[in-house]
Order: structure tokens, then sequence, then C-alpha cells
């Protein structure tokens, strides 16, 4: 019975099994961000933490399912290409009406790929490049609203913080209020000529609550965030971002994702991308929750720039080669791609699973501003003339389990995509003092940030860390960091005679997972004059005290006090840290 079927009807049973599923996924990722509002004033951060991770796993779960009953439907027919290109054509036309059409393009497309484990592309069986450029319904109602300012800018404030959902739950809002007003007032002038639009939808993530918006004025647009906090029994005004620096940060790379409710992804996207125009499309769906399409979009760039064979090649990034990796960057790009090698050389002890193991961690993982995220791509191909002659034998010689070098091509199995990064030990050789100082110093924050949010990096190499173009420092490399509270911090037990002092081997036993902070201090690698300024602010990282303080508050289920955004920007620079 199942060969006498019509590839029309298989391609119209195949569509629907497809479209069902991606509106089933979409109603429970949509149910799973709504309870964001509630968690934020209610102050249930476990809730909200719990509800995050749930988020994450629902597109696997929903394209494992949708696979299984395509295999089924289909049986010999699975890989016949006019039964998945009729059916790709009524999947189009199913989705026409909706304004998240290109989330379900991109559902399509995952289906797609674990049927046919596609080697670069294949436009007939997939949606290459989105079948609309633009929403094919725009939404019924803008996404912004808008606030403009006569002769009161107070008023104006007042009127904006009237339109939050919770504006009734805020402790003090007249107050909060007068606070935006003269901030604005201190930094943009004529302030009546400035028109306020302010996204509909609030932005949640942790402990934290974001009204996103533009100012419109004789200068274009300038970014404005109101973000909001909420501490044992009150919700408030904690800062306000009026740079677009600041803003990007918010929106970083290294962060997890906000929950936002939104119908129409593209139009806020784009409005995001108004104020924020070095962000690149990908990270902005990302940020907003929508990771997959995110990384379908950072799959097309890729494409894009690698379309036409020019002069340049990918290269060697910068700095000291991986243990476990071979890192390779795309010229006049911000991407640098990741193979792991064959074989990994000593000290490392680590196995190709466990690696990729680590890198579904970090992405599973609450990020907290430090950790860079990244996409994990399967089949990647590209012709062979982006490729120097040594760089093809490094990859030959070190990641022939991975990459495939054909005649005209190379394919990649398992490829991991980031942003790319200076290594921070470049950027220190390459800074003058005040910014190296300056770096120096958040080099210590990253730690602790990443100590606060139960991750130990294992090896703290300035090597292993990077330096975005905010002058902010992430890690990067995943492959022996663990959970801070299954590491055991110890104090070194004092020599018990000069032959211990000179003993090149421990004189106490050392368990696997001992860690002494002690020694913290002779691997860092910083010059005299820039490991006096470390030592000025974070000595306390050479001592076992903060490292088991911190993991007693990770186990009494503290929040980490990670605000996104620096100190400057608050209204209340003295409020004490409430977290996020």
């Amino acid at each position: 019975m199942q060969q006498r079927m019509t590839v029309s009807r298989l391609a119209n049973l195949g569509a629907e099994k497809i479209y069902s599923g991606f509106q089933s996924y979409h109603q429970q990722f949509v149910a799973v961000t709504r309870r964001a509002a509630e968690r934020f004033i209610r102050r249930d951060l476990e809730g909200f933490r719990a509800d995050a991770k749930k988020r994450l796993d629902l597109y696997q779960q929903w394209v494992d399912q949708i696979e299984a009953d395509i295999r089924e439907l289909l049986q010999d027919r699975l890989n016949e290409d006019l039964v998945w290109a009729s059916m790709k054509a009524v999947y189009s036309g199913r989705i026409v009406t909706r304004t998240d059409w290109e989330l379900a393009e991109t559902f399509f497309n995952s289906i797609t790929r674990r049927i046919f484990t596609t080697v670069g592309v294949d436009p007939s069986v997939e949606f290459a490049d989105t079948d609309f450029d633009s929403p094919p319904f725009p939404p019924d109602s803008p996404i912004f609203r808008t606030f403009d300012v006569q002769n009161d800018l107070l008023h104006t404030v007042t009127a904006i913080l009237h339109d939050l959902p919770f504006q009734a739950a805020l402790h003090d809002l007249q107050s909060d209020a007068r606070r935006i007003t003269g901030k604005i007032g201190a930094i943009l002038a004529p302030v009546s000529q400035l028109r306020f639009e302010f996204l509909e939808p609030i932005f949640y993530h942790e402990k934290g609550a974001y009204k996103i918006g533009r100012i419109s004025g004789s200068r274009g647009y300038t970014p404005i965030v109101i973000a909001l906090q909420h501490d044992s029994d009150s919700i408030f005004v904690d800062a306000l971002l009026l740079d677009e620096s600041s803003v990007s940060i918010l929106f970083s790379f290294t962060r997890s994702y906000f929950h936002v409710l939104v119908d129409c992804p593209h139009d806020l996207v784009q409005f995001i991308k108004s104020i924020l125009p070095r962000k690149p499309i990908a990270e902005i769906y990302n940020a907003i929750g929508y990771n997959k399409h995110g990384k379908t979009e950072l799959y097309r760039s890729i494409l894009y720039h690698t379309a036409t064979c020019g002069t340049e090649q990918f290269q060697i990034a910068r700095g000291k080669p991986g243990l476990v990796m071979v890192v390779f960057s795309m010229p006049n790009n911000e991407l640098v791609f990741k193979l792991i090698r064959d074989h990994f050389h000593n000290p490392k002890s680590t196995t190709r699973q466990a690696v990729k193991e680590q890198y579904d961690y970090v992405f599973r993982h609450h990020r907290a501003g430090r950790l860079v995220e990244a996409q994990s791509f399967e089949y990647l191909e590209f012709d062979r003339c982006w490729f120097s002659d040594e760089l093809l034998e490094e990859l030959l010689s070190e990641t022939s389990r991975t990459v495939h070098i054909g005649k005209n091509n190379v394919v990649m199995r398992l490829a991991y995509v980031q942003r790319c990064v200076t290594p921070l030990d470049i950027y220190l050789q390459e800074a003058d003092d005040a910014a190296a100082r300056e770096v120096v110093l958040d080099y210590g924050r990253a730690i602790k940030d990443l100590a606060m949010s139960n991750i130990f990096p294992g090896d703290m190499l300035l090597k292993n860390f990077g330096v975005t173009r905010h002058k902010r420092v992430v890690f990067y490399d995943f492959d022996e960091l663990c959970p801070l509270v299954n590491c055991n911090f110890r104090k070194m037990p004092p020599a018990r005679d000069d032959m211990d002092e000179l003993s090149a081997e421990p004189w106490f036993f050392v368990g696997e997972s001992d860690v002494f902070p002690e020694e913290f201090e002779r691997f860092l690698g910083l010059s005299e004059k820039l490991h006096r300024t470390f030592r000025s602010c974070h000595a306390d990282l050479f001592d076992a005290t903060f490292w088991q303080q911190t993991q007693k508050r990770i186990a009494s289920e503290l929040p980490a006090s990670i605000l996104p955004y620096g100190l400057s920007w608050r209204l209340d620079p003295d409020r004490h840290d409430t977290g996020n």
C-alpha cells in the first residue's frame, strides 16, 4: 500500500507531519517562555533556570519525534529526491501565513539533514536560503510603542514605566522616573526633540528584566535599555544603558538566552539590528532563544562569504596551537573553526567524546557573559581553493578522522564555529600599558564570574582566554572545564624539611580532584608590573578560602552577583549587588 501512494500524496502527508511537529514544538517553546514574567515577579530564580534547561531540550525532542514519524511514513522511499522536493514545496505553502516562517524553515531543514546527512547544502530538499525575504504576512500591529517627548521628559519617562506589565510592583516608580530622566538629560540634548520607541515584549534573564528601545533624534538612533532587578522584597530600575557598546554586551555571544515572547521574530531582530548594527543577525536570533535559526543564519553567512574564491585563504588562528583542537580562521570575518585532533598531545588525557560533551555542557550552562558560545556543524563543505597547502597538511596530519580532502573540496564531519577573539597573551603583548592593566583586572573578574556560575576553567593560562572588541575577557578552551563544586580546593601543606622544599614531586598525597590555588600565581605568565596589578585586586584567587566560600554559596543556592553591565550605568552605584 505504501508503494501505491503517489508522490503528491506522500509529499502532502510528510509536509503536514513536519508542520504539525513544528507547531507542537513552538507551542511548548512559547508556553515555557511565557512563564518568565511570572517567575520574575515572584522572584523564582530556580524555576527560571529549570525552564531555561527545559526550553533548550525541546527542539531536539521534537526533531527526534518527527524524524521517526517521517521514516515510518516514507519507508523505502525515504531518500527519494522527488518526494522531498515536493514536500518542501508543499511545506513552503503551508508556512506562508506564519509571521515566524524563518523558524519553520529551519525546523524543516533539521529533519532533512537528519535523513540525508547532507554534505554541504542541497537546495532541492532544504531551505538553503529563505523562500521569503520579509514576513509574507506582516504582524497586525507594530512590534514597538512610540512615546513622543514634547516639553516634559519626566512625564514621558513616567508613562514608559507605567507601560511595564509589572509597574504596580515597582518599589518607587516616581523616584526611578526622576533618576532615568536625569541620566537621559545629562547625556542627550535637546530632549524636547526626542522620540522613544520601545519594543512591546519584555526580555527576561535570570533575576533581570529588560525593556529594550531606541531614541530617535537628530543623531539618528540611540539605544536605550531600562534594566530592572529584584531583591528580597521589591522590583526596581537598576540601570539605564544608553550606548551601543553596553547594549551589545547585554546581547553578547557569551551569555545565555533571553526569554522573550514575540510573534514576529524577524521584525524584533531587525529592530535590535537598528541599534546594534555590528551585531550579526545570527547572534541576535541566538540571544532571543532561537539558537537553531541563529545557526541557520550563521551557516548562510559562511556560505555567502565563501561563495567565490579569492586571493585570501583560511589561516591558522593566532595564538599558541591547542593540544586538543586545530583552530583556523576565516579571512575578513570574525569566525574561527575548531576541529578535534585525532590524537591529543601530552599532557592532555581526554577523549574525543569527552570534548564533545564539554561543548554540550557549556551550551546548557549559565554562561555568565564569560563563556564563548560555539555552534557545532556537521559535514561542512568548502572549495579547496580556500585552503593553503600548509593548512591542508596540518588538517591531514592532525584531523584525518574529521576532515576529508578531495580533489576540489574539503569536507569536515564535525566543526565548532565560534566568534573570533584576541588571545589574552597576544593582547597583553600588543596593548599599551593602560589597556593591558584594564584587561588584566577583567581577567580576574572573568575567573570570579565563572566561579560564581559554578565553572572552574581547569587551566587558567592566558592563552585559554580571549579579549572581545569590547575589551572583555572571555574563556574559550573547554576541555578541562568542570563544575566548581566537583573540585577539592586545598591549602598547600607546609614542607617538613629542606628535602621537601627542593623536591620536584609533592611530598603529600594529591587526589584527582585536588586543586591548590597557591600554585595559580606561578603559572599566570604575567609581567612583573601586570602581576602586581592583578594581585592588587585579585589576590584572593590564590587562596583556597575564596574558592571554598564560593562553593558554599553555590551549595546554598544563593544567586551569583553577576551584572551584565558596568557600575557606571546603575542609577544607584552604591546599591548592593543584586545578581543576575
